[in-house]
């Protein structure tokens, strides 16, 4: 038995905090694997937010969502815009209740997408310290960082030094990452905490 991959860590981890009822955003909606996830996670009675700035991501997340074909998904907001404005975008009456925000950043991984549009570095900084105010105490953030495209070594050590940075009184972070490949994606979690 190997080690888990990195989605497949970051997956756990959001098993292990949201569940039925909850409130959780997919920062970067993507294909929409992380939304189903957390819809799944959230169950009927909770809402999933999965924000993107490209309308064929949130089409194909839509369509994902579609063909799970489960009845006992949250209610999902598709929201076309940047992760850097989700302070305005999510209802303020749920700012500080959100269970988990996910981060896979890069770019859109599907044959018809436009590789040169990409997470950019400032906006997820701010995406990324915006994601901890929403949190509840116990709440966390998942990012996947793919250092091995162009602009994302750039950003994923961005990431690594503002995440370094941030106070052990108030959060705890982690890193899952293979030593061996240094282009390989990999993992930093952060978690709210529980005071």
């Amino acid at each position: 038995m190997g080690f888990l991959s990195v989605l497949s860590f970051a997956h756990k981890l959001i098993m292990d905090r949201v569940h039925p009822g909850d409130i959780a955003i997919d920062a970067t909606a993507g294909t929409g694997a992380d939304t189903l996830l957390l819809a799944q996670r959230a169950g009927r009675s909770g809402q999933v937010y999965a924000l993107d700035i490209q309308d064929e991501a949130l089409r194909l997340t839509q369509e994902r969502l579609d063909r799970a074909s489960l009845t006992n998904l949250a209610q999902v907001s598709l929201l076309l815009g940047s992760h850097a404005d989700m302070k305005t975008l999510i209802p303020e009456h749920e700012h500080g209740q959100v269970s988990a925000v996910m981060f896979n950043l890069g770019y859109l991984p599907a044959d018809i997408a436009d590789k040169r549009v990409i997470t950019e570095t400032d906006s997820t900084l701010i995406a990324l310290e915006t994601a901890i105010g929403l949190l509840r105490p116990g709440g966390v953030v998942t990012i996947v960082l793919y250092p091995g495209h162009a602009g994302g070594e750039r950003e994923a050590a961005a990431v690594e030094s503002w995440t370094a940075s941030l106070p052990s009184s108030s959060v705890q972070t982690v890193m899952y990452r293979g030593l061996q490949r240094s282009e390989a994606p990999y993992l930093i979690a952060i978690e709210r905490k529980k005071t």
